[in-house]
């Protein structure tokens, strides 16, 4: 196997014992890591707790037969590739399966050869999905609209507006929280703008001091002040033709909000020092995580630049406010980073994703793809599970509902039935955490002394 691009867990699948032992311990001394089940049943029950990057299938099963495991593998993980195995007399079924989304198939009783031959393709295939994704986000971060990730109503509306303005040469204000992607828009409406192949000119005007400000802008003359020891054009000149992205325009000084004005209205300035009028092309987008419109009413921004900086407004919603882009985003992040990382595709759990979508993300996708990348470095295995979250996002898991009980003309023993969702909610916990005592307590909110008292007091043993 190329080890760049290495496979995931294998799930194989047969009702004959032999078949499956002998499958899964061959491919386990070629080095893969590989897991079974006996059943179909049985293997829909384990895509619910773990990923998979291939899964190979008996055809004819009891009960939910291989064809079931393709259409539940297709409906619900996509990604995973999934080749089937069939005797000769299925062969007419084993297309059909094709058809309906199989990888591939093979007849039994299949050689370990003909059984490796066919992982090496699923592999590449993995790998080339992979790199085209990697390609893809490449290019649309450059000229598309693709790594600003979102499906939720909202950021569609964006989306309308952006394609719209990119064609004009209007003024954009884009507002919105620290984090939530400001920059990235300014980017899709230059790289899809009739300027695209010309700068785009960025500058943080709350990174920069006022008196360096001005330089930064318009430029200077040598001499100017101490230290200007030559002729140094400013953004503006440097991105004749282009585009200027003025970044936190809400921290500029008064000084220098009535240069930017006059420069909105006759596209002319003055390097610093200098006397000579310079005039360029140029398209302003501007940004801030102010409300400026506040900053109007008490005096600290100009009213006339703030009209003529917000000809269009986009106001970018705080990801908590984004509803169902949570899952798109923390997919986008974990292939960008284990990508950049050279490590497999890792995969959230569900209830790590759950815990993610109720967080509130202060820090919004910056936080969000941070998290990403760190849980990316630090997870040891291939899945994220809720204990490798920190506890401030664990602590945002939504509270599971809990089971309705009617109560009959005869009552119910309250003490019982509690005594009984107790019981049953920490045998889940230690299901869940492999029999680990510290990460059962951690999944049920207790300390592991509690939960150890418990287990003596009510007698629970540890599921195998």
């Amino acid at each position: 196997m190329d080890a760049r691009v290495p496979l995931g867990e294998i799930l194989v699948v047969d009702d004959t014992p032999e078949t499956l032992q002998v499958i899964v311990e061959g491919l386990r001394e070629e080095g893969y890591r590989v897991d079974m089940a006996s059943s179909g049943m049985e293997a829909v029950q384990k895509a619910s707790q773990n990923f998979y990057d291939v899964v190979l299938t008996d055809l004819v099963m009891p009960g939910v037969d291989g064809m079931q495991v393709l259409a539940h593998f297709a409906e619900h993980h996509p990604e995973t590739v999934v080749i089937v195995l069939t005797g000769y007399a299925t062969i007419e079924t084993a297309v059909e399966a094709m058809k309906r989304g199989a990888f591939d198939y093979l007849t039994k009783p299949a050689k370990l050869d003909e059984i490796l031959v066919v992982l090496e393709r699923a592999r590449e295939l993995i790998a080339l999905r992979s790199e085209n994704d990697l390609l893809k986000s490449q290019l649309q971060a450059r000229y598309g609209f693709d790594k600003i990730i979102g499906q939720s109503s909202v950021m569609q509306s964006i989306y309308r507006v952006i394609e719209r303005v990119a064609r004009t040469e209007t003024t954009v204000l884009i507002t919105g929280e620290s984090g939530t992607g400001k920059e990235l828009i300014a980017n899709a409406i230059h790289y899809n703008s009739e300027r695209k192949d010309k700068p785009l000119v960025p500058i943080n005007c709350g990174a920069i001091p006022e008196e360096l400000l001005e330089s930064e802008l318009f430029g200077h003359e040598k001499g100017a002040f101490t230290g200007a020891l030559r002729d140094r054009k400013g953004r503006f000149e440097l991105a004749h033709q282009g585009t200027v992205f003025l970044d936190e325009i809400g921290d500029m000084s008064p000084k220098l909000q009535v240069k930017l004005l006059r420069f909105l209205q006759e596209r002319k300035f003055e390097r610093v020092g200098g006397s000579r009028t310079i005039e360029v092309d140029v398209r302003i987008i501007a940004a801030t995580n102010k409300d400026l419109e506040s900053a109007v009413r008490n005096g600290s921004f100009r009213e006339d630049l703030y009209f003529r900086l917000n000809v269009i407004p986009i106001h970018v919603p705080p990801l908590r406010a984004r509803e169902g882009d949570i899952p798109l985003l923390v997919q986008h992040f974990l292939r960008l980073h284990c990508h950049k990382k050279g490590l497999p595709l890792k995969k959230m759990s569900k209830e790590a994703l759950s815990c993610m979508e109720a967080y509130e993300w202060p820090g919004n996708v910056r936080e969000l793809e941070n998290l990403i990348e760190r849980l990316v470095i630090l997870t040891e295995g291939d899945v994220i599970q809720i204990q490798d979250l920190p506890d401030r996002v664990r602590k945002a898991a939504p509270k599971p509902a809990v089971p309705a009980v009617e109560i009959g003309e005869e009552g119910i023993d309250l003490k019982q039935i509690l005594e009984d969702l107790e019981n049953r909610l920490i045998m889940d916990a230690l299901r869940k955490a492999g029999g680990v005592k510290n990460q059962a307590a951690k999944l049920l909110g207790l300390n592991r002394t509690t939960l150890i008292e418990k287990l003596k007091k009510k007698q629970l043993h540890i599921p195998i």
